[in-house]
């Protein structure tokens, strides 16, 4: 699979659905005591909401909005980074629980894969 913006959405907004909905239904979450992985990796309503609503925006775009793919990649990126740094400065965001390492670590490392996603795209099209 190549590495692109497209590429990007449709798996990342895949697994974004997945991990919404296992934290809704109580395999990761919504709090430690349900998570298979306890305290080490469990996601609250505010997160399971926010996952489920943008995988479902990351797949739309992927599928039926291809001029968009490239800017939204490329805003996920910034957005997952600022998020993965922020959360190990202060543990809250909009009312998400960003507390555990985990999950920082994770918004950093989504953040790293959609910017090259995005750069490596731009370089398969010729545009700089």
């Amino acid at each position: 699979m190549a590495m692109n913006s497209k590429n990007f959405l449709m798996l990342g907004g895949i697994v974004l659905l997945v991990v919404g909905l296992a934290g809704m239904v109580g395999i990761i979450g919504p709090t430690p005591e349900q998570s298979i992985f306890g305290s080490l990796w469990w996601f609250d309503d505010a997160e399971n909401w926010a996952h489920l609503v943008l995988g479902i925006a990351g797949l739309a775009v992927a599928l039926a909005v291809p001029a968009l793919q490239a800017p939204v990649t490329l805003l996920v990126g910034v957005l997952a980074l600022v998020v993965g740094v922020w959360g190990f400065g202060m543990p809250e965001l909009l009312g998400a629980n960003l507390e555990n390492p985990s999950d920082n670590i994770l918004h950093l490392a989504v953040g790293a894969w959609a910017m090259a996603s995005w750069k490596m795209g731009r370089k398969s099209t010729g545009v700089m």
